[in-house]
């Protein structure tokens, strides 16, 4: 389309000074379909500009567009800022589709038109800039599959505004446990300390906010504080804008590493992983300074401090009361078993981010329990000390708290054994629970009730068949009945036939 100045001066041309169309075209070089059309418009209202869709236009893009549907689709059962930025999925395709070569502008185009369709983005932060060697931390919050199980779990950043480096750590929660040893992680990938950290007035270290902008902190954090020797810093109330860079590194972080959404097996591998995956992102230039932040790390790390000579104990202990079953709570939701000598009286317990593990009188564990997290409730039951207790003295069973704690199943089949019985089959209970788990034990149990096996034998063999390591060498269990075996003939001892074999030298004879 032409300008309005040339339209003007091609309808001036014929109607002031009376040039015929043909003359007007020869002048300003232009079709005299194009001229005539400008001579004859009649409606000059202004139409606005549809923008191209680049992505979807793209022929080269067409093989993947179904891909990234799906990624993008598979986001919105996540949380909003653990989702594909066109970035990430431009790199997604680059490493995961071999032959992959559009260019980011079409990436983008076609990932913003998509969007428009499922969920709108989110609004960028706007860093800040500290002095070499002080860091900044913050909680991030992020899905990751553990074993098959989805999880809502958060992350701990520490980022150093200097340089733009970072790195994270993924827990479980988030409290004061899960802080400490993600610090102590970073510290020590690090090889120093930070002499100055960041924080927002989070209650894992913040206890109260008091009047002239002191803070009361938690004891255990002022212990670790003080161990690494660092000075600790503070947000205004209500001004996370104030350590700028690691609100930002979180979004990042969660965008660029942990999506797609981390399946792991094992957290604390998974950690150590995410160290090494920091390294490598660090490799990236500056977003502002003409170097890379690997360079300008090494400014950071020549201000740090050097790690304490004693290692530091990142673990919480109280103590707590036990109840009629030898249960304890933390807070009010999450409920974790001891044993049963520990029944109505009170027991050490000593807590990391992943663990809670009940200590006996001599600070010896009595069993070791997964920390729960979240606002439901739930309980962490180790049936092994209760069945090893119970083995010892099983004529006090029935009177014990324990006993009402059993699986109905359980105490139909001890019910119909004698004391010597039912010690031989808890003790055997027990080894099983010990090598696969109080529930695959139950279940054998179980099942030789409904089979109508009251023996032991005949238990530790159903459990080997339900649970062997080889699938082929398993019970059939869904036919209901055990294979009929045909019966064999009795046949007579007969000595004298086996003497006859019982020769000098013990050779046969000839």
């Amino acid at each position: 389309m032409l300008t309005m100045t040339r339209i003007n001066d091609i309808r001036k041309a014929y109607f002031n000074e009376g040039l015929s169309i043909t003359k007007v075209a020869a002048e300003f070089k232009v079709d005299r379909k194009t001229a005539r059309k400008y001579i004859n418009m009649d409606d000059f209202n202004e139409v606005p500009r549809t923008r191209r869709k680049e992505g979807s236009r793209s022929p080269k893009l067409k093989p993947y567009t179904r891909t990234i549907d799906e990624w993008l689709e598979a986001d919105l059962e996540g949380r909003v800022k653990q989702r594909h930025t066109a970035r990430r999925v431009c790199k997604r395709l680059k490493d995961e589709r071999p032959g992959f070569d559009c260019s980011y502008r079409t990436v983008a185009a076609y990932v913003k038109e998509k969007k428009q369709e499922i969920y709108s983005g989110a609004d960028a932060a706007i860093p800040l800039v500290h002095k070499a060697g002080e860091a900044q931390v913050d909680f991030g919050s992020a899905d990751f599959i553990e074993n098959g199980t989805r999880r809502s779990g958060k992350f701990l950043v520490v980022s150093f505004p200097y340089s733009n480096a970072g790195y994270l750590q993924l827990f479980r929660g988030e409290n004061r446990e899960c802080l400490l040893e993600g610090l102590k992680a970073v510290f020590e990938h690090l090889g120093g300390v930070p002499r100055r950290l960041w924080f927002d007035n989070m209650s894992t270290v913040v206890t109260k906010v008091l009047k002239g902008g002191e803070r009361e902190l938690c004891d255990g954090f002022i212990r670790f504080r003080e161990h690494y020797g660092f000075e600790s810093a503070f947000c205004n109330p209500n001004a996370g804008h104030e350590k700028g860079n690691v609100e930002n590194k979180v979004g990042y972080y969660r965008r660029n590493l942990l999506v797609p959404v981390p399946e792991i097996e094992s957290l604390e591998r998974y950690n150590e992983e995410l160290l090494r995956m920091c390294d490598e992102d660090n490799r990236r230039e500056h977003y502002r300074k003409d170097d890379s932040i690997e360079t300008l790390h090494l400014d950071d790390k020549e201000a740090l401090r050097p790690l304490p000579a004693v290692e530091y104990d990142c673990a919480n202990y109280a103590t707590v009361k036990t109840d009629l079953w030898g249960k304890f709570k933390l807070g009010s939701n999450h409920t974790y078993s001891t044993a049963p000598r520990h029944a109505g009286g009170r027991v050490l317990v000593r807590m990391t981010a992943g663990s809670v593990v009940p200590l006996d009188e001599n600070h010896r564990p009595i069993t070791t329990h997964r920390r729960l997290y979240g606002s439901s409730k739930q309980e962490e039951m180790d049936w092994l000390p209760y069945l090893t207790q119970l083995s010892r003295n099983p004529g006090a069973m029935k009177y014990s708290g324990a006993w009402d704690m059993l699986p109905d199943a359980l105490r139909r089949y001890l019910d119909g054994k004698d004391r010597g019985g039912q010690r031989e089959v808890l003790r055997a209970l027990a080894l099983l629970s010990e090598q696969d788990g109080f529930e695959r034990a139950v279940r054998s149990v179980s099942e030789a009730a409904s089979r109508g096996l009251e023996d032991l034998d005949s238990l530790l063999a159903i459990h080997g068949h339900l649970h062997g390591e080889h699938p082929s060498d398993r019970m059939a269990i869904d036919e209901g009945i055990l294979p009929n075996l045909p019966q064999l003939p009795k046949v007579p001892f007969q000595s004298e036939v086996y003497d006859s074999f019982l020769v000098a030298g013990g050779r046969l004879p000839c």
